[in-house]
């Protein structure tokens, strides 16, 4: 039997007489056994570290590119090509240089938070001139680098450590 969803726009709905044979049939195709919910448990007691980078292209046009990960040596492996993986928007600038790591996220919420403020206060920011002595990649981590400031303003970061790898004046 189909009910109208509205009068205005007469689409019709199939009625739902049994809702719970949907949720027994969920139940039987993913059982659930002790096993299963102590190797979930084990996972809950020992979380991962999150991490958040930037990483510098050295190919020209330089650029640079912001990401979460739990093990950075194997996703800058993955964004250089060397092993299957990496953002598609990080494979016309290999090889990439690692450039600042912030470690300390004990969840991907978190991380995910803060890569998505410092990528918004990147682009609010405005750009400033480049100096005659400066090069386009230390303008770039400037640039990077006063978002990332601010983004340390909005949010507590007290717990996190920022490793700078490549100075910015």
């Amino acid at each position: 039997m189909m009910r109208l969803i509205s009068g205005t726009f007469p689409s019709v709905k199939p009625r739902d007489h049994n809702p719970i044979s949907k949720s027994k049939t969920l139940k039987t195709q993913f059982p659930i056994s002790s096993s299963t919910s102590s190797q979930q448990n084990s996972k809950v007691s020992n979380p991962k570290s999150w991490s958040v980078y930037l990483i510098l292209s050295t190919k020209e046009p330089i650029k640079t590119y912001v990401g979460i990960t739990t093990d950075f040596a194997r996703r800058l492996k993955q964004h250089n090509g060397e092993i299957k993986g990496g953002a598609k928007a990080s494979s016309a600038g290999r090889p990439w240089l690692c450039a600042c790591i912030i470690t300390g996220f004990t969840c991907l919420s978190k991380a995910s938070s803060f890569e998505s403020k410092w990528k918004i206060f990147t682009r609010k920011l405005p750009r400033r001139k480049k100096g005659e002595e400066m090069s386009q990649s230390e303008a770039l981590l400037q640039h990077r680098r006063r978002a990332l400031d601010k983004v340390h303003d909005s949010l507590e970061c007290s717990h996190l450590q920022t490793d700078w790898k490549i100075a910015t004046r």
